[in-house]
């Protein structure tokens, strides 16, 4: 049975150890959602038939539209504890920052972790400075080093979106190693950067079919509560979609299929324009989208998070590295919004931008 839990429960660790022990199903929501999305939730899970083994249920973070309910056993989780451990170099006497909020998949993964023996976590911003590692997303990563030195903060597990090298660097040159991750709802863990790219988390076989990522792991979801998504299965192999590359054993991320940007005879993958902005100093995030045009499909069109004014030669930067298709013809300015996992929710952004509520950079 699913049971939905509010992520401000006071207790709500020791809330969760009691559901897991009756063998009933968690499902952590947000504090800020309406009350019509509770509803909705609460009703899935009154209709929803669990299947054999689930033990925890996830949100998709909804960067791309709505949210999904993912549902997993508990062995796909713990199988990847150990690795987790070490890449944190983290046991139960060591405290997790974990700065999103529990109803993010990465943040109750870390609440199962300290459940059966990781280290303990730290949901209350007040008490970071007990902090000796932190599981977030880049910008969860940002906020904590732009709040000041955290003495015992050694480590850093990054997921949930790009980690562009500027922050690596900068969280390094404070004494925190960082391992990076790429990962969905879906598969859990599929890929980890320890300084020299991205390669197969412990445990984890991939190939790419036709441009498409596949992964073999134990950490792969059941699947979803009363809705359909991504995630398809061939065999022991699963896929949410994601396009990719493997050269010398290094995975290169290429987004979503459904993501590229149609460009008359061009194909766009906005991850690689994003890459390049990203590049330019003062570019603190990015995301890149097709505009629709007349005869051409979509031109090119970037959302920009900038640390100040825009960067002088900003256009010239990007237009040095990039072909004359792949060069953003518009631009636009704003603080990006962001799933409650600290992800940049790209269906929102491309709203606000289409809708005229952010400024349109003339560079």
């Amino acid at each position: 049975m699913i049971v939905p839990v509010r992520g401000d429960d006071t207790g709500l660790l020791e809330r969760l150890r009691v559901l897991r022990t009756a063998e009933q199903v968690p499902l952590v929501g947000d504090d800020r959602w309406p009350q019509a999305q509770w509803d909705a939730v609460r009703a899935v899970a009154a209709t929803t038939a669990t299947p054999p083994g689930a033990a925890w249920a996830t949100l998709t973070s909804g960067s791309s539209g709505a949210p999904r309910i993912v549902l997993r056993t508990a062995e796909s989780w713990a199988a990847s504890f150990a690795a987790v451990a070490r890449l944190l170099d983290a046991g139960p006497d060591d405290a997790v920052l974990l700065p999103a909020p529990p109803s993010a998949s990465l943040t109750l993964f870390s609440l199962a972790h300290a459940l059966d023996g990781g280290p303990r976590p730290l949901l209350d911003p007040a008490d970071r400075a007990d902090a000796t590692c932190l599981h977030g997303t880049p910008q969860a990563l940002r906020s904590v080093l732009d709040a000041g030195p955290l003495p015992r903060l050694r480590a850093a597990l990054v997921g949930g979106s790009h980690l562009d090298d500027a922050l690596r660097t900068r969280a390094e040159e404070a004494g925190i190693r960082v391992a990076a991750y790429y990962g969905a709802a879906e598969l859990s863990f599929v890929a980890v950067d320890e300084g020299d790219g991205l390669r197969a988390f412990p445990g984890a076989e991939l190939t790419v079919r036709d441009g498409e990522l596949w992964v073999r792991s134990p950490f792969v979801a059941l699947g979803y509560a009363g809705s359909d998504g991504p995630l398809r299965r061939d065999g022991e192999w699963a896929t949410v979609g994601d396009r990719a590359e493997l050269v010398d054993g290094r995975l290169r991320l290429l987004g979503r299929a459904d993501d590229a940007i149609l460009s008359a005879s061009a194909t766009i993958v906005p991850e690689e324009v994003e890459a390049v902005i990203r590049s330019v100093p003062g570019v603190r995030d990015v995301v890149v989208f097709g505009l629709p045009q007349p005869r051409v499909g979509a031109l090119v069109a970037a959302f920009v998070e900038l640390d100040g004014p825009p960067p002088v030669g900003l256009r010239t930067a990007v237009a040095a590295q990039l072909a004359p298709a792949h060069r953003p013809r518009q631009w636009f300015a704003g603080e990006l919004p962001r799933t409650a996992g600290g992800k940049p929710a790209r269906a929102e952004a491309v709203r606000r931008a289409v809708a005229g509520e952010v400024d349109r950079l003339v560079l």
